[in-house]
């Protein structure tokens, strides 16, 4: 099981990283390399088995495995992704989101939610459905190369 878990509000985070193609898969040495939302920074996610590293805030520092870890994930098939909901999230800067915001991922969604007019009651079902999913997981995550 994963040790700490992450907020939900990122899972969109990774669905915008995957809607908006900002992931590279490097399977044959166990790498990705995925473009932050505001295209500022890149990150590095590893795996050797069940174990994943990423260079991310979340995972480096708060323990938990960030957005960039989650989308691996999903491109791996080991977490679902719903395209047509995943898409509803392209084009989103959640950095300055976030930052407007002051960290509280909730709200960040909240306002894309209600600005995309987006059917709040089947995004957040399947956001839970990932998410539960997401707590049955028997993979651990740490640090990477490279701080964030």
């Amino acid at each position: 099981m994963i040790n700490k878990l992450p907020p939900i509000e990122k899972i969109p985070e990774a669905y915008s990283a995957i809607a908006d193609q900002r992931i590279e898969m490097n399977e044959p040495q166990n790498q990705a390399y995925i473009s932050s939302s505001d295209g500022a920074k890149r990150y590095t996610v590893g795996w050797d088995d069940t174990h994943y590293t990423s260079n991310d805030s979340a995972t480096y520092w708060a323990g938990y495995p960030g957005y960039p870890v989650l989308a691996v994930w999903m491109i791996q098939g080991i977490l679902p992704m719903n395209e047509e909901i995943a898409s509803l999230f392209a084009g989103i800067n959640w950095n300055e989101l976030n930052k407007k915001h002051k960290r509280n991922y909730a709200k960040a969604l909240d306002e894309v939610i209600r600005e995309r007019a987006m059917d709040e009651t089947s995004v957040r079902a399947e956001l839970e459905r990932v998410y539960e999913i997401l707590k049955t997981l028997d993979l651990s995550v740490g640090r990477g190369k490279g701080r964030p």
